[in-house]
This record gives structure tokens, C-alpha cells and sequence, in this order.
């Protein structure tokens, strides 16, 4: 009678371990499975799902393997007391958990996009570009950097040193965005890797706290940075022909050899244009892919539909109580945006378009403006308008991130 209780004890214990591989196996799945599913291009992000998402991925890194090596231990334990549908169960058991492990530690996004680690720059002259490719143009002091930005929308992100500032160049295909951000932030140098897309817009992740960043607002969303932005460094999106015309002595970013043959192709905002979105923008009556330029100032954005900036050349505006103008450079594509400074009578100088190699004329004086914002000719010349944040932005993800945003309907 002992003898048979000890054999049914025996036989729950074993039935015990069994059920624990199984489990540590669907666990370390999980942490793969989960954030996957949740984090992928084409589909909506609620904030809260998406935070269990990159906590399940964070956790992820050592629960994996702690269950991989739980099933280890338990497959040297069990299995020669196994039947043989017992040792299929076991080693499926294994090669789940043990492909969690592996998978965490990998980041799937660089797979598909790899990072340029180190980014090497030449002359304008000893990198083929063609004259009309857009480049993100950055200058700190006296130095100046071109971005192009069909390199820029592969790698997605260069961290870079410019003028003494460690910057991160960031470029979001999906809703059209480049932005440039200061990686330093309480004394301390961070560096960025690509960690996913939120509705549409990249996700970055810091390997030194591993918080993660939106690229479209620099605000760390998940991690121990959470709350924190890092810090918007001027930047404009230009033809290169007009940049190498500004920056005679810049460098720009050489292509990576490795990976140039995936780089996107010159059309790529025609296939980009026909992806799905996911973020609704029916109440602004602007549809979700209309290229948009996006201007801030004083904490308060309004979106122009670039569309119209092009067909007007010039609009002045108003973004609440600040005067702005809002104008097209010589090559007839790139587009700036200035506060307006008052005039000596103490009104906002106003300004039409202008002629004859200068981009704007203001009315009160007829003084001529250069595409740096700079008057050279007339009373004012030397004087010079304050360039200010704007960006071109998808309408969707610039209403995502600006829900209180104005729209230029004029």
C-alpha cells in the first residue's frame, strides 16, 4: 500500500515538472510574441498596450532566459524517465524557450534597417547625390552637415558630434519626418538605436537607461526617463544642390556600401503615400497622408499644407499673437519659416514675394530678403529674421502629435 502511494506521488511530482517546462516555454515565447504583435507598422497603438508591450519586451531580456534554463535543468531531469510523447513535449518545450532567449536579444527593426555605427563624411563634391534629393541640413557654429535623406530614411538614425553637440539625425519615412536631437541630457551622452513605430512614427531607444523615445516630439515615452524631451536642434530639409549652393566648405554623410543597395529609391514618397494609417484625421478635413509643413512657436503649432506653400511661394501668418512668414527658397521646393520683426514704426513688417534672386520683399521699406532671412538690399540690409522650428510632417502623425494644432486653410 505504501509502495503504490509512493508511485502516485512520484507520478503528480513528475506531471508537476512537466506542467512548469510548459509553462516556462510559453513565457519565453511570450516576451517575443507579445511586443511584436503590438509594436508593428499598419496597426494602432493605445498608450496602454503599448506600455505593456515595451514592459513585457523589457522583461523580456532576463525572463527569457531564466525559463530557458529552467526547462534545460528539467529536460536533464525528466527525460529519461519520459515516455516518448513526453520527450516531444520536452524538447518542443526547449526549443520555444530557448528561441524566446535568443529573440529577445535581438532587435528585429535593425534587422530590417541596420544602424550606422559609424558614419564617415566627405566634401560635396566627392559624394554622389543628385542636385534634387532633399538632404536635412544641420549647422552648430561653423560646422555644417548634409543628411540625405534617402540614406537617413534606411538607417533612421546617425548619431553624430557636430560643433562640439553630440546629436542624434533622426529621419521617419512612414510620416515623413527628420529631426535632429541633442543626445545629452543631465550631463550624460546618449545613444540612440531604432526600437519600433508608435501609430506610424519611429520609436528610439537609448542604450544607456534604455528608455524609449518618439522621434516626432524627442519625449521619452516608456523607462526611467519617462516624462523627459530632449532638447530640438535646428535643422532644414533642402535640395542638395540649394545646401551645397549655402555650405561651400559642409560635409555630407556618405553612404554605407554595405547596405546602399537597399536605400530608398527616388520615388519613395509616391509608395510611401499609399501605406495604411492609422490614426484618424477626418475632423481636420485634411487627409492622412497631405504632406504638411509644421511651424511652432511659443509652445503653440499650426500645419501648412505644403501644397500651398509651393503654389503661394510666400504666406504670412499669424500662429496666435506671433507674426510668422512662411517662404519658398530660390530652387522653388525648400521651404522656411521666420518671425517677423516689427518695423521701425513699430508694426510687423510685411513682406510679398520677391524677384530677382531674393525670396521676399518686406512693403514698409522694400528692402530685398535672401532665403537665410537676411535682408540684402535696401534700408535693412544686415538685419536678419529669427528662423523658427518647422517641419514636414504627415498630416496624421503631426495631428497625433499636435492634437491642438491649428491647420492654414487660406
Amino acid at each position: 500500500m505504501i509502495h503504490v502511494e509512493e508511485v502516485r506521488a512520484v507520478g503528480k511530482e513528475t506531471r508537476g515538472w512537466f506542467a512548469l517546462a510548459l509553462v516556462c516555454a510559453a513565457i519565453s515565447f511570450a516576451c517575443v510574441a507579445i511586443p511584436m504583435y503590438v509594436i508593428r507598422p499598419f496597426r494602432p497603438q493605445g498608450a496602454q498596450e503599448l506600455n505593456f508591450a515595451l514592459a513585457i519586451r523589457h522583461a523580456g531580456l532576463w525572463l527569457s532566459s531564466l525559463c530557458a534554463v529552467v526547462v534545460l535543468l528539467l529536460v536533464f531531469r525528466l527525460w529519461k524517465i519520459s515516455g516518448l510523447g513526453s520527450k516531444i513535449a520536452l524538447a518542443v518545450s526547449l526549443v520555444f524557450a530557448t528561441a524566446g532567449a535568443v529573440l529577445t536579444h535581438i532587435n528585429i527593426f535593425e534587422k530590417m534597417f541596420h544602424p550606422y555605427d559609424s558614419p564617415a563624411f566627405a566634401g560635396a563634391n566627392e559624394v554622389k547625390v543628385d542636385s534634387d534629393d532633399k538632404v536635412l541640413a544641420v549647422r552648430v557654429g561653423e560646422q555644417a552637415r548634409a543628411y540625405p535623406i534617402r540614406t537617413m530614411g534606411y538607417h533612421h538614425i546617425v548619431n553624430d558630434t557636430l560643433g562640439g553637440v553630440p546629436i542624434a539625425v533622426t529621419y521617419c519615412t512612414l510620416c515623413h519626418t527628420g529631426l535632429v536631437w541633442n543626445r545629452a541630457i543631465d550631463g550624460k551622452t546618449l545613444h540612440f538605436r531604432l526600437a519600433g513605430i508608435n501609430n506610424g512614427n519611429a520609436l528610439l531607444r537609448d542604450e544607456e537607461t534604455s528608455s524609449i523615445w518618439q522621434q516626432s516630439t524627442g519625449e521619452a515615452i516608456f523607462g526611467p526617463l519617462k516624462g523627459r524631451f530632449l532638447q530640438l536642434v535646428p535643422s532644414d530639409e533642402l535640395t542638395f544642390a540649394l545646401w551645397r549652393k549655402e555650405q561651400p566648405k559642409g560635409l555630407v554623410l556618405k553612404p554605407d556600401a554595405t547596405y546602399q543597395a537597399q536605400y530608398e529609391a527616388k520615388d519613395w514618397e509616391m509608395h510611401i503615400a499609399t501605406t495604411r494609417t492609422v490614426v484618424d484625421t477626418t475632423r481636420s478635413g485634411v487627409g492622412p497622408h497631405q504632406l504638411m509643413v509644421g511651424v511652432t512657436v511659443a509652445g503653440q503649432s499650426k500645419a501648412y499644407p505644403i501644397e500651398t506653400v509651393l503654389a503661394a511661394k510666400l504666406i504670412q501668418d499669424r500662429i496666435e499673437d506671433s507674426p510668422v512668414v512662411i517662404v519658398v527658397g530660390p530652387d522653388g521646393v525648400s521651404i522656411r519659416a521666420f518671425a517677423v520683426m516689427q518695423s521701425a514704426v513699430g508694426r510687423a513688417l510685411a513682406f510679398v514675394a520677391g524677384e530677382g534672386g531674393t525670396v521676399m520683399r518686406d512693403t514698409q521699406t522694400g528692402s530685398m530678403w535672401n532665403f537665410q532671412g537676411c535682408a540684402v538690399e535696401g534700408s535693412l540690409v544686415g538685419q536678419c529674421l529669427k528662423e523658427i522650428d518647422a517641419h514636414k510632417d504627415y498630416c496624421f502623425d503631426w495631428m497625433n502629435h499636435h492634437p491642438g494644432s491649428a491647420i492654414f486653410k487660406g
